[in-house]
C-alpha cells in the first residue's frame, strides 16, 4: 500500500496508543493529538504497551526508540506478529514526534488531519483481530511444562525472550497453571543460570519474620538474634530472586522492596550499613495487582516496577487441546504399570471446567492411578471430579 494511500482519516473513535518511558514526551503527544476524533492511551513501556493491546483495539501506536525493557525493533516485531492491522509510527529522539513516512509527506503539523487506518474496510470497534504467535517457529516447552498450544507457544516465547535480559518480570495467573515454573525457566534459560535462584513466599512468613528474611539482620537486632544473618536478597548475589505470591506482602514491606529495586542496595535489620547487590527480580501472583492498587493495599509504584515484563499464565480450559498430552504425562508418572484412559474417562477430564487447572488435573489422575490398582485402564468410575 502506498504512504497515500495509507495517510487515509481514522474511524471516529479510533485508538492510538503512545508509548514512551518519558513523560514529557508523552504529555506533549497527548496535547497535540488531543480530540474529541480518537482514544489516546499511553504505556511506559514495551511490555506495559503489550498488556494494553491485549485488552482494547488500538489503530496507531506511537513507539519511543527507546523502551526501559525491550529493544525497539523487538517491540515491533511482536506488535506486527500479534496486531497486524495497527502502524507504528517511530518518534523521533530530538523532537519526540513522529517521523515522516516520508521526506516528501510530511505529518499534519495540528495532529487533526490524516491518522494510518491499515484496513479501512473494517471499523475498529467491530475489527477481528487474530492472535498470532510472537515469533515464526515453534518453541519447544519449557523445562517442566506440557503442552504446543498456542496459549502456551506464547507464554515459550515470550519467557525466552525475557531471559537473557536483567529485566524484572511479573508471571501472573490463577493457582495450578506452573509460575513457578516459569520463574525457574527465567533463570534457568538466562546467564545467571550457574548462580543462586532463591525462592520466598510472601505468604509463608509471618510478617514480623519476612523483613529479616528478605533483608538480613545483625546480631541482637531483635529478641533471638543470636549472631548476624544475611538475608535472601542477599544470598541471591549474581542469580535470581523469585518473590512468589508477591500480592501478600505487607504494605509496610512495599517501600523497602522498591528502595531496593530501584537502588540495588540491601540494608540488614540492626545496621545502618548498605550493601550493593546484583539480582535479577522474578515476582508472582495469582492476585489482581491492578485491584489491589485501586483499593490502596498495594503500591501503584510498586506494581508498574514489578510489572516491567508480564508474563500471564492461561487457564487449563483456555487450552484444552494439551489436556490429553498432560494426562498421558501424569499416568506415566504415577502409574506403577501401563495404564491408559478409556475413552469415558476421557470424556470426563474433557468436559470438566477445572478450576484448579494443571495442579488439580495432576492431582485428579494421581488418585485416579491408584483407585485403578491393577486394571490396565483408567476408567470413568476412577476419576473424581
Amino acid at each position: 500500500m502506498s504512504t497515500a494511500a495509507a495517510l487515509s482519516l481514522c474511524e471516529a473513535g479510533a485508538g492510538v496508543l503512545i508509548v514512551s518511558p518519558n513523560g514529557d514526551v508523552r504529555s506533549n503527544l497527548t496535547a497535540r493529538v488531543k480530540s474529541d476524533r480518537w482514544r489516546l492511551r499511553e504505556a511506559i513501556s514495551g511490555a506495559h504497551a503489550l498488556d494494553q493491546l491485549e485488552s482494547d483495539d488500538f489503530e496507531l501506536l506511537l513507539l519511543d526508540p527507546i523502551l526501559p525493557d525491550l529493544n525497539a525493533s523487538e517491540f515491533q516485531s511482536l506488535v506486527r506478529a500479534q496486531f497486524p492491522h495497527i502502524q507504528v509510527l517511530i518518534l523521533d529522539q530530538q523532537t519526540g514526534l513522529p517521523q515522516p513516512l516520508t521526506s516528501n509527506i510530511p505529518l499534519a503539523n495540528d495532529w487533526t488531519g490524516s491518522f494510518i487506518q491499515s484496513t479501512p474496510a473494517l471499523p475498529p470497534r467491530t475489527r477481528e483481530v487474530v492472535r498470532q504467535p510472537i515469533g515464526d517457529k515453534n518453541c519447544s516447552p519449557l523445562p517442566g511444562m506440557i503442552g504446543n498450544s498456542s496459549a502456551m507457544q506464547r507464554v515459550y516465547q515470550l519467557t525466552e525472550l525475557v531471559a537473557r535480559r536483567d529485566t524484572t518480570v511479573l508471571i501472573t495467573g490463577q493457582s495450578g497453571t506452573g509460575k513457578d515454573l516459569v520463574a525457574q525457566a527465567v533463570h534457568t534459560l538466562s546467564p545467571r543460570r550457574s548462580n543462586p535462584f532463591v525462592v520466598i513466599n510472601c505468604a509463608a512468613i509471618p510478617e514480623p519474620l519476612l523483613e529479616a528474611e528478605l533483608f538480613g539482620y545483625t546480631k541482637g537486632a531483635f529478641t533471638g538474634a543470636v549472631q548476624s544473618r544475611i538475608g535472601r536478597i542477599h544470598a541471591a548475589q549474581g542469580g535470581t530472586l523469585f518473590l512468589d505470591e508477591i500480592g501478600e506482602l505487607p504494605l509496610g514491606l512495599q517501600s523497602k522492596l522498591l528502595r531496593f529495586l530501584e537502588q540495588g542496595e540491601v540494608q540488614r535489620l540492626g545496621s545502618s550499613d548498605s550493601f550493593r547487590v546484583d539480582v535479577r527480580v522474578v515476582a508472582a501472583t495469582n492476585s489482581n495487582l491492578r485491584k489491589l492498587v485501586e483499593e490502596q493495599k498495594f503500591r501503584e509504584d510498586l506494581y508498574y516496577r514489578l510489572a516491567i515484563f508480564p508474563i500471564e499464565l492461561p487457564l487449563l480450559k483456555d487450552r484444552m487441546e494439551d489436556l490429553p498430552t498432560l494426562a498421558s504425562t501424569f499416568l506415566a508418572k504415577f502409574g506403577s504399570h501401563r495404564l491408559s484412559l478409556s475413552s469415558e474417562a476421557s470424556f470426563l477430564l474433557l468436559q470438566h471446567h477445572w478450576p484448579g487447572n494443571v495442579r488439580e488435573l495432576r492431582n485428579v489422575i494421581e488418585r485416579a492411578t491408584i483407585l485403578a490398582q491393577d486394571d490396565r485402564q483408567v476408567l470413568a468410575k476412577h476419576i473424581s471430579l
